[in-house]
């Protein structure tokens, strides 16, 4: 199995599993309105989660980058696809987050780490696939 297969197939099992856990986020999400500001609720974990994993794809997108333009190593390629892959995730979680939350920020819903996780998803994606054409390119 060539390593761009297996890339793929870990992707798709990613994905596939958190379609799959959409609807019990759903489910879990129906918070009640006497949320303290510090519990954790499944929630703010599912929403923390992606923007953590979002941060990580932000911090190798940049790695990556560097590496592809400097032109070391294998030129960012893997750090490129990790990137690109976590930012995907981390979109469609905070996506996920978002479109299930019934209240704002501090209601217990993980609506600020859902949003985090979308915008730092995107730029995580934005940077592995910047940092995969500047990698093709000069390998």
């Amino acid at each position: 199995m060539s390593v761009r297969r297996l890339l793929a197939a870990v992707a798709a099992a990613l994905l596939g599993g958190i379609g799959l856990a959409a609807p019990a986020a759903a489910h879990v999400s129906a918070q009640s309105a006497e949320v303290g500001a510090y519990t954790l609720t499944a929630a703010r974990f599912w929403a923390t989660a992606a923007a953590l994993l979002a941060l990580a794809g932000v911090v190798i997108g940049r790695l990556a980058l560097a590496r592809a333009v400097r032109r070391i190593g294998n030129g960012g390629t893997k750090g490129a696809i990790v990137a690109l892959t976590a930012g995907l995730i981390a979109v469609v979680g905070g996506v996920l987050n978002l479109a299930v939350a019934d209240g704002g920020p501090g209601t217990g819903n993980g609506v600020v780490g859902g949003a985090a996780a979308l915008l730092l998803g995107l730029i995580a994606a934005v940077l592995g696939w910047l940092a995969l054409g500047r990698s093709r390119r000069t390998g």
